[in-house]
């Protein structure tokens, strides 16, 4: 009788032990193995989904695991470009970046590599601050805004190779406000072998200035640094044609051409006295 008693709770415990497990295999299956269980077309539906839902922090593993168990599906395709901005949208830039690069190189054909190299300026667009820094007494050409000429590459990409793409017309746009805030960079810069007395860097700097930036507003300035840099510097000559330039462009600034004080609005007038 204490026989089978022993063995009916070696049955119940038995019992017992199998729906606990089955309960673990069963959170098991609905956190991962069932989703790797799924065909393509289904991880991708249900990853779709949860991005539409802004679940982003789902939608991103089911996306994760489609591209690993299914890597040269189509939807895993679709899946990498998903991820870009799945990776954007939660704020990891680094590795958006990543996977903006890796599809580019993996499908360089893509139809939808304007969407690639659309996010890769976006994300280092993100990255430039909203005013130009101006820093006193550092050699700012040693800085260089490097996301802001990333940027523009990415954005002149998507204008010159895919002109037809939906995101052209907003890379033109923003490749127009950057390639003025490089203009910006290059005239801080210019100012700062000015008041360092480097004026032939300073000439060099303007000049380069106005001939890649042409139209940007800061080319007005680059021309007054250049035709101040050429004063300093005893150029007459070549100060008197870019004078020359100058009211020809800006009229109405020909009244105070000829005054050299007002140039001088960093204060290298002083210094060199």
């Amino acid at each position: 009788m204490q026989f089978k008693s022993g063995s009916t709770y070696l049955r119940l415990a038995g019992a017992v032990l199998i729906v606990a497990l089955a309960g673990l295999s069963g959170c098991k299956t609905r956190s991962g193995s069932e989703v790797a269980s799924q065909p393509a077309e289904k991880m991708y539906t249900n990853a779709r989904k949860a991005l539409d839902n802004n679940d982003y922090e789902l939608s991103t593993r089911l996306y994760e695991g489609l591209t690993a168990r299914y890597p040269f599906s189509p939807q895993a395709r679709q899946a990498r470009l998903d991820l870009i901005y799945l990776y954007y949208r939660r704020d990891e830039k680094e590795t958006a970046l990543d996977a903006a690069e890796q599809f580019l190189r993996e499908n360089p054909t893509h139809p939808r590599c304007d969407y690639a190299w659309y996010m890769k300026g976006m994300i280092n667009f993100e990255r430039v601050p909203y005013k130009l820094e101006t820093w006193l007494g550092v050699d700012m050409s040693r800085r260089p805004p490097n996301d802001i000429m990333a940027a523009v590459t990415a954005f002149s990409t998507v204008v010159s190779r895919y002109p037809k793409s939906e995101y052209a017309h907003d890379a033109q746009r923003r490749m127009i406000y950057l390639r003025n805030r490089l203009a910006e960079f290059e005239i801080n810069v210019a100012r700062y072998y000015m008041r360092r007395g480097a004026y032939l860097a300073a000439a060099q700097r303007s000049q380069r200035t106005i001939e890649q930036y042409d139209g940007a507003p800061a080319v007005r300035e680059a021309l007054e640094v250049l035709i101040d840099a050429y004063d300093h510097l005893g150029l007459t000559d070549l100060k008197a044609r870019v004078e020359k330039v100058y009211v020809t462009n800006y009229p109405e600034a020909k009244a105070i051409v000829s005054k050299r004080e007002w140039w001088h609005f960093w204060g290298a007038s002083s210094a060199r006295q």
